[in-house]
C-alpha cells in the first residue's frame, strides 16, 4: 500500500485523495483500534497476515473459513459492494454538513440509488451514536422539545377531519417527545427520544447522564420537580412568564433545538418516529464536536465505524429480511 499525498482537509482534496484505492486502505487501517499494531485477522486474531495487492485484501496465515479479509470487516461497511471511493466522501458530506444532507443529494452526488443513499446515511449515524462512559456534572440543562408536524403539512384528507373535529391535532398532540442534557461545562449535549414527558422517563434520563449532587436547571415541567429527592440541586424558569433568571435558563439547548429542527424541516422534511433516536445522534455529534475543523471532525467519525453493523432489514424493521439496498 502506497501512500500518496497528504490527509485531506476540504471536500474536494478529500474526493481526489480517496478516488485512490491505497489511499482509502491507509487512512483506515491507520484508524482502526485494533490495528493500532498492525492488521490482525478479524476470525483468529493473529498478526501473519500478507497484503493480495491486486484484491486489496489481506490473507491469514492460518488455515481456516474466512482466510480472506478486507478493509470493510468489522465496520459499518461491511458487506457493501460500494466502493470506499463513494463511502468516505458520503461520510465527509455527512458528518460536516451543519444542517445535515438529504438521501436525494447524496444519491446525486455519488450516482447511487436513493434507497442505496439512505441506507449510507443510516450506517453512518449508527457510526455516530457513541457510549456515554462518563456522567455531566456541574451545571446542567434540561429541556425537552416536541417533533411533529403541522396541521398545515397535512394530507388534505387529515386537515378537513381535523377541522371537523374528528381527529386531535395541534400542540403536543400526535408528536414525538425528545429530552436534551447540555452540560454547561464542556457544552455538549445528549438527547434522548421518549416515549412521554411523565417523570419516571425524565428523571430516569436525568439519573442516567448527571452525577448527583450537580445543578440542573430545566423549565416548568412538573416530572423535574422531584429531583432535589434524587440527589440533585434543581432549579426551573417558568416560561410563561420569562426565559432567563440570573443563570436559571436553558438557553443552550433551545440553540441545539433549533439546529435540530432546522435539519428535520429544512433538510431531511419527514422523519418517522422509528428513526429520530438516529438524526438525533447525528446531530448531537456535529453540535459536540463543531469546534474542530471539517478534517478533525471527519478523522473522529472515521474511528468510530468499528464494531457497529445495521443491515437493511434491520433498519425498516424486517428482521425476517437478509435484502440490503
Amino acid at each position: 500500500m502506497d501512500a500518496v499525498g497528504p490527509n485531506p482537509q476540504t471536500l474536494q482534496e478529500a474526493i481526489l485523495y480517496f478516488a485512490v484505492p491505497a489511499n482509502c486502505l491507509n487512512y483506515l487501517v491507520a484508524r482502526r483500534p485494533e490495528w493500532k499494531d498492525g492488521v490482525v485477522c478479524p476470525t483468529c486474531g493473529s498478526k501473519k497476515v500478507s497484503f493480495l495487492k491486486n484484491q486489496l485484501r489481506w490473507q491469514c496465515s492460518a488455515r481456516h473459513p474466512k482466510r480472506q479479509f478486507s478493509v470493510k470487516v468489522g465496520t459499518i461497511f461491511e458487506d457493501s459492494p460500494l466502493g470506499l471511493d463513494k463511502w468516505l466522501p458520503c461520510v465527509w458530506l455527512i458528518t460536516n454538513a451543519k444542517n445535515g444532507i438529504s438521501s436525494y443529494e447524496i444519491a446525486r452526488a455519488l450516482d447511487v440509488t436513493q434507497k442505496t443513499a439512505w441506507f449510507m446515511l443510516h450506517r453512518v449515524r449508527l457510526a455516530h451514536q457513541g457510549k456515554q462512559t462518563t456522567k455531566f456534572t456541574g451545571v446542567v440543562e434540561a429541556d425537552e422539545t416536541f417533533i411533529g408536524g403541522k396541521i398545515a403539512n397535512m394530507h388534505l384528507d387529515k386537515q378537513t377531519r381535523a377541522r371537523m373535529g374528528k381527529v386531535r391535532v395541534g400542540g403536543t398532540e400526535g408528536k414525538t417527545v425528545v429530552m436534551g442534557l447540555l452540560d454547561r461545562n464542556t457544552k455538549k449535549a445528549r438527547i434522548k427520544v421518549l416515549p412521554n414527558t411523565r417523570a419516571f422517563h425524565v428523571r430516569t434520563h436525568v439519573i442516567a447522564n448527571v452525577e448527583k449532587g450537580s445543578t440542573v436547571y430545566s423549565d416548568s415541567l412538573r416530572s423535574y420537580r422531584n429531583l432535589p429527592v434524587d440527589g440533585y440541586v434543581h432549579e426551573f424558569i417558568d416560561h410563561t412568564e420569562k426565559y432567563v433568571e440570573g443563570q436559571v435558563h436553558t438557553n443552550g439547548l433551545e440553540n441545539f433545538w433549533s439546529l435540530l429542527k432546522r435539519a428535520l424541516k429544512g433538510t431531511y422534511v419527514s422523519v418517522e418516529p422509528f428513526h429520530l433516536q438516529a438524526y438525533c445522534d447525528e446531530q448531537v455529534f456535529r453540535f459536540n464536536h463543531r469546534k474542530l475543523t471539517d478534517a478533525e471532525r471527519f478523522d473522529l467519525g472515521i474511528r468510530a465505524i468499528c464494531g457497529k453493523r445495521i443491515t437493511y432489514a434491520e433498519l425498516i424493521g424486517k428482521t425476517d429480511s437478509s435484502s440490503e439496498g
